[in-house]
């Protein structure tokens, strides 16, 4: 929905992003407390469940720029070499892409994957760290935020947007650690409340006090997305669904999270494919009178709706590969298991 309407407001009703790496941080000190592997067996199977996918991603994306006539060296720019394709293979840094809206477009979403992969990496060490030093890891991450919105270190560009990301969902990250070790249960009711709503509304006020071109997109001002992220995502898992006994009472609702949960991320690679494909389709159907007559196709909506038949193609063709990297049999649709297992 952010993709298609760009909403600013979306980015404060739940801020996604901020959720998102609180789950994989709570996810990663689970399995980083697993005694049967070591910290590095623990890496590189999260390295495995990710970059299969993303290779193919980049196989078929870097493909079809090539044939579009686009080479990595023919604007000059030192971010757009050959030997900079490297991040297509290990996204540690943003990989070269076609200067046109449409590649631009498709391969904005990498960021998330680049800044995903370079907490795992530093996921032992952080979490040693952040169980010597609970609240000053989390204060420190909160402050990098605030010297990244200040922007008064100056960092080279090959690695600047790489750091500002860290510094803004690091604090995420950390809550993540103290949800697997049990510390946010322990707070009390009135000191979370008074935390969280506190810190959100530090973060929305600087928000507010900071527009910039896309609005209140808490996406453009750093300093904002920290605190907000923080506080929205301190109070959810505080408050939140102690189990998932509610979702699994509503069998379809249980057959869409488990849908989800399996191929997200091929949904996350392939939705900006999928909208770039519905422009074209649209324009396409503008050539028929009764398209053209009777369906709203000058709506952001109607576009939102093509989108979606497309992400569940790319499942169906793309998905299995999730599988395949988490070493699980292959599916084409995933569903719940049976009620014996």
């Amino acid at each position: 929905m952010y993709h298609t309407f760009n909403w600013a407001w979306l980015t404060l009703a739940f801020p996604a992003m901020g959720v998102m790496f609180a789950l994989a941080g709570s996810l990663m000190a689970r399995s980083l407390d697993c005694r049967d592997r070591t910290a590095t067996a623990v890496v590189r199977a999260r390295m495995r469940r990710l970059l299969p996918p993303v290779w193919l991603f980049g196989l078929i994306v870097v493909g079809v720029m090539l044939l579009s006539g686009w080479r990595p060296d023919e604007d000059g720019d030192t971010s757009t070499t050959w030997p900079a394709m490297l991040f297509w293979v290990v996204p540690l840094g943003d990989p070269p892409a076609a200067p046109d809206d449409w590649a631009q477009e498709i391969v904005a979403p990498l960021w998330y994957i680049r800044a995903y992969l370079l907490f795992v990496l530093f996921s032992p060490l952080l979490l040693r760290m952040f169980r010597r030093s609970p609240r000053s890891c989390v204060i420190g991450f909160l402050a990098l935020a605030a010297v990244a919105q200040a922007e008064i270190t100056p960092l080279p560009a090959r690695v600047e947007d790489s750091v500002v990301d860290l510094a803004i969902f690091g604090a995420c990250w950390l809550l993540g650690f103290a949800h697997r070790d049990g510390m946010v249960k322990e707070l009390s009711t009135a000191l979370v409340w008074t935390l969280g709503a506190g810190v959100m509304a530090v973060g929305g006020w600087f928000a507010m006090t900071h527009r910039t071109e896309e609005g209140y997109d808490l996406g453009a001002i750093p300093l904002a997305q920290a605190l907000w992220s923080f506080g929205f995502v301190l109070l959810l898992l505080r408050f939140g669904p102690k189990d998932d006994s509610w979702v699994i009472r509503h069998r379809p609702l249980h057959a869409a999270v488990v849908w989800f949960n399996a191929r997200a991320v091929t949904i996350y690679l392939w939705h900006e494919v999928a909208l770039v494909c519905g422009i074209l389709l649209v324009d396409q159907m503008w050539k028929v009178p009764a398209m053209e007559s009777y369906l709203p196709l000058d709506t952001q909506w109607f576009l939102f709706l093509v989108a979606w038949p497309l992400i569940v193609v790319a499942v169906l063709l793309i998905g299995w590969t999730e599988d395949w990297a988490a070493k699980r049999p292959l599916r084409l649709w995933p569903r719940p298991a049976g009620r014996g297992r």
